[in-house]
């Protein structure tokens, strides 16, 4: 079985994905792992922190980004991707919105596409996820990372990133993918003011009751200094672990984090309070 689907089947289990950013601008941890080296060190940080998964990106969305060429995403992620795989079988997850990319990252070793476009960001995007047939994040964003931020409208913030969920899951289908491949992401912090990321977080039973499981990425993300006097980048674990577990209440089963030793030990202490 394929190792990402594999550890989405075990029953009651929160599932902590791992950051690495082989990237030298993204939000939190741009600079820091460009290369192999420091990159495979970390994930076996990660690995040694009990990561279920590891997502590998090799351009940053955050926003205001600028997009980087596929040669330069790939060059940045396959070595990675590579060294992991030849230490070992944890599942990876390749972050990108390039089909190309997706396609190499599979082949050297990646078991999962998170694509933060829902696979809208080129026409070969949705038959190159289908041939792969591993499972994909389908996410919602509002625009692209280079203007999401600017002024980001709903008039009903959850049933519009859920009708276009809906609806990218049933093209997705149509096209041929397998029903059980597919993850769904609301896309926090994606063309999202704080009030939209909080909404989505409280209505997160709705993304639940979609039938598919609910990836949610929370981790460091500016709405959490809107709430905390501007908090800088390192210093926003509390609230990260704090939309982590309310997140996992509701019933998201993927928390997409850069800090997974405290992540995980938050879950385990939340897991012993709530069982009976």
């Amino acid at each position: 079985m394929n190792p990402f689907l594999e550890a989405l089947v075990q029953p009651s289990r929160t599932l902590v994905m791992g950051v690495i950013n082989a990237t030298p601008d993204s939000f939190s941890d741009g600079g820091q792992f460009l290369s192999v080296d420091s990159a495979l060190e970390q994930a076996r940080r990660l690995i040694a922190q009990r990561a279920d998964i590891l997502d590998i990106g090799g351009e940053s969305t955050r926003p205001g980004s600028d997009p980087v060429e596929s040669g330069e995403e790939l060059a940045r992620v396959l070595p990675l991707i590579e060294a992991i795989r030849r230490e070992s079988s944890i599942a990876i997850s390749i972050d990108t919105r390039k089909p190309e990319v997706a396609r190499a990252a599979v082949a050297a070793g990646a078991n999962c596409w998170n694509d933060v476009s829902a696979l809208t960001f080129t026409p070969e995007s949705m038959a190159t996820a289908v041939a792969l047939d591993v499972p994909v994040v389908l996410m919602h964003a509002q625009g692209d990372p280079k203007t999401m931020q600017q002024d980001p409208q709903y008039r009903d913030v959850t049933g519009e990133v859920l009708s276009f969920l809906v609806g990218r899951i049933g093209q997705a289908i149509q096209a041929g993918m397998k029903l059980s491949n597919i993850i769904v992401d609301p896309g926090i912090g994606f063309g999202k003011t704080l009030a939209h990321n909080l909404t989505l977080l409280r209505d997160m039973p709705r993304f639940v009751a979609l039938g598919r499981p609910v990836l949610v990425g929370a981790s460091r993300k500016r709405f959490i200094a809107a709430l905390d006097q501007g908090a800088a980048v390192e210093d926003r674990l509390g609230g990260s672990i704090a939309a982590a577990l309310y997140a996992a209440q509701q019933g998201a089963q993927i928390l997409r984090v850069h800090d997974v030793a405290e992540t995980r030990q938050a879950l385990t202490v939340q897991k012993a309070l709530l069982d009976n």
